[in-house]
């Protein structure tokens, strides 16, 4: 981030705008709605300008700029379009430490301005730090045509009630609930639709109504997706905004954890194949007592929750000691790795069904159906098998697999240094061994495993 963005206070305080022009007036239109008492140095200066100085709604003093003009200011912009005098306003704003604004020129700037979104008292503010002016002017279009007019009315609406709400629910976490039935709810539609009336009866009864303190908590096993964080689903979104307390596991990314609140704890309770930060009954206590406690928490899982996630578990063991447990599916490793690599998993020339299966060969554990496994006309996804490549391979071909077939594996699948290398399943542990392949990677076995070889800036063929 090269710009911190922060909102400034200017009601009642003196603002500077060097420069007559339309440059300029977009600068006073800014600084008025701010309440700024606002004085514009110009020579000449456009009708509009004129005019707000005529009604004494800003001072106009019609010359060149000099030095003393900074005095009392708190802020200023250089707005005249000439190179020389508004490098002199800026150097003599930035000695006077006055923080300055020159139109189109940031390294004379020290700070910049971005496009605004006004809902007052709501303001959005957008900025590219100068790299992209016409992609900032979309996003400012695109929320400009989704957010209500009236979500300003609604913002003060709600203020009106914060102190009253403070009063009578009085628990932090059951009066986010709150405000989130609130703005859920028929009160803020009421409110958005310009029924104010009818908007403060309702909000009346729901402040007043006797509120559960300590209300219990609920879970959401969420889904992360594989890895790349714009594959979150908007419920995922929804969840982690919401969240009190984030549960996740080891290959949760730091650019995922981004979209939860930043105030919201962080527990990891990571697995891996030779060691676990917390065991499955540990992570189930910890839920339980979470929710208990009243927080909302999301237990975050790679990819989707149900998918070798053990989601099925912590819901089961959830439910058995009534604890309200949601599950909030995500892009399996599966589909998001095989789609970033450019394979389908499907293809009417090559595949006619899918198998997802866990490649932790444990002694003692069900074998799966090799022979079936073993059967073309199928794709094979093996989650989990880095380890066990050789064996899975050995095992497959033993029950009739023909050596030749296709393989691919796909490490830090959708995410920037994603890999995938393609062979066939005779060479899949060489193929795992002469890479360096390390979790988290997904093996695909089948005949649509060939196309990976397609995407040569991905795949390395064996």
């Amino acid at each position: 981030m090269d710009h911190l963005p922060i909102f400034m206070s200017l009601k009642g305080r003196r603002a500077l705008v060097v420069g007559g022009g339309e440059p300029a007036a977009r600068k006073v239109r800014h600084l008025r709605a701010a309440s700024a008492e606002t004085t514009v140095v110009a020579p000449q200066a456009i009708a509009e300008l004129e005019e707000l100085a005529a009604r004494g709604d800003i001072a106009l003093w019609r010359r060149s700029f000099a030095p003393r003009d900074l005095d009392g200011a708190v802020i200023a912009f250089a707005a005249t379009g000439i190179a020389e005098v508004d490098a002199r306003v800026a150097e003599l704003a930035r000695a006077a430490g006055i923080p300055v604004n020159a139109v189109d020129r940031p390294a004379h700037s020290t700070f910049i301005m971005p496009a605004i979104v006004d809902r007052d008292p709501i303001t959005i503010g957008i900025s590219s730090g100068g790299t992209a002016p016409l992609l900032v002017r979309r996003l400012r279009a695109e929320l400009e045509s989704r957010l209500p007019a009236a979500l300003g009315r609604l913002a003060r609406f709600a203020g009106s009630f914060r102190t009253a709400v403070k009063a009578n629910v009085r628990d932090p976490a059951a009066r986010a609930r709150f405000w989130e039935r609130f703005f859920d709810g028929p009160v803020a539609s009421a409110v958005l639709d310009g029924d104010e009336r009818r908007a403060l009866v309702r909000m009346l009864a729901l402040v007043n109504r006797p509120q559960s303190e300590g209300a219990a908590g609920e879970v959401a096993i969420v889904g992360a997706g594989p890895g790349d964080p714009d594959l979150l689903t908007l419920g995922a979104l929804h969840a982690l905004q919401a969240a009190d307390v984030v549960v996740l596991d080891r290959l949760i990314g730091p650019k995922i954890l981004d979209y939860a609140r930043r105030d919201a704890e962080r527990i990891f309770v990571g697995k891996s194949r030779d060691g676990h930060a917390m065991d499955q009954d540990a992570i189930n206590d910890l839920l339980v007592r979470l929710a208990g406690a009243g927080k909302r928490v999301v237990r975050l899982k790679g990819g989707d929750p149900f998918i070798f996630g053990r989601g099925g578990e912590e819901q089961e063991a959830l439910r058995r000691r009534g604890v309200a447990v949601r599950v909030v599916p995500g892009v399996t490793a599966a589909t998001g790795c095989a789609a970033s690599a450019g394979f389908p998993l499907t293809h009417r020339d090559h595949a006619s069904s899918v198998t997802f299966l866990t490649g932790q060969l444990q002694d003692g554990a069900p074998e799966p159906d090799w022979a079936s496994l073993a059967r073309g006309s199928q794709t094979l996804v093996v989650y989990m098998g880095v380890a066990t490549a050789g064996t899975l391979a050995a095992r497959l071909i033993a029950h009739g697999l023909d050596p030749a077939t296709p393989a691919a594996v796909v490490e830090n699948g959708t995410l920037p240094d994603e890999r995938v290398v393609a062979g066939t399943v005779g060479s899949l542990a060489a193929m795992v061994r002469a890479h360096g392949i390390a979790p988290p990677a997904l093996i695909v076995i089948g005949e649509v495993a060939r196309l990976a070889e397609a995407t040569p800036a991905h795949a390395v063929a064996v």
